[in-house]
């Protein structure tokens, strides 16, 4: 099934993206450092993710159909 999922290069990640990590987790983007991101995985709930670490950058939207 094509999902519409892109794999970009981490440069491309920015604010507002949603993505999967190479453990599953599933959230957005909410600020973007040097090396780490700050991932929304829940309302108010945020961690802290290698960029390295994103396996899949989602389309917008697919967060609410999860």
């Amino acid at each position: 099934i094509d999902t519409g999922a892109v794999d970009l290069g981490f440069s491309a990640l920015a604010k507002g993206d949603e993505v999967v990590t190479q453990g599953g987790m599933a959230g957005r983007i909410v600020k973007v450092g040097d090396a780490y991101l700050q991932v929304e995985i829940a309302p108010n709930v945020e961690i802290a993710v290698q960029k390295q670490a994103v396996s899949t950058l989602l389309p917008k939207g697919t967060l609410k159909t999860l």
